[in-house]
């Protein structure tokens, strides 16, 4: 599979979340040419502030691999991470970050922040943007335009 496909898999998470009510972001962690962790946005179904996709998908994939180093991951997520979520990725050991839209607002890899040029990170990821962008921006569109009627 590509970035394209496995960014499917990321989108698909991101309608569940949208069909929930919450805001429509997913996120897929994949090793080894599988999905091992996937997550959608979930703060207002949990009451948790921080149970965003990326979060999410960490959390299921380090259950999976019984580590919470996810040395040679790859994070598919629809929108740019914003800053929480850089430095659990980041704690996680992620090596690459693939994300469809950028976050103008928040988001921290290239939009709102640089979170990856901070000194004294232990650890950096490979960054990928834009992989489906048009597709995962237009989710988030439609479900902001639906809340704004």
């Amino acid at each position: 599979m590509n970035h394209d496909d496995w960014m499917r898999e990321a989108l698909a998470e991101a309608a569940t979340a949208y069909a929930a009510g919450e805001v429509p972001v997913g996120a897929v962690v994949v090793m080894d040419g599988r999905v091992v962790g996937r997550g959608s946005n979930r703060p207002l179904a949990t009451s948790d502030p921080t149970a965003h996709a990326e979060i999410v998908a960490v959390r299921a994939a380090a259950a999976a691999v019984g580590n919470y180093r996810l040395t040679g991951s790859t994070l598919y997520v629809t929108v740019e991470p914003c800053l929480m979520c850089v430095g659990a990725l980041v704690h996680a050991r992620v090596e690459t970050v693939v994300f469809g839209a950028p976050e103008p607002k928040s988001g921290a890899l290239i939009s709102a922040a640089r979170a990856l040029e901070l000194p004294g990170l232990n650890h950096r990821f490979v960054v990928v943007g834009g992989v489906l962008s048009q597709e995962c921006g237009d989710l988030m569109r439609g479900f902001f335009r639906e809340r704004r009627v």
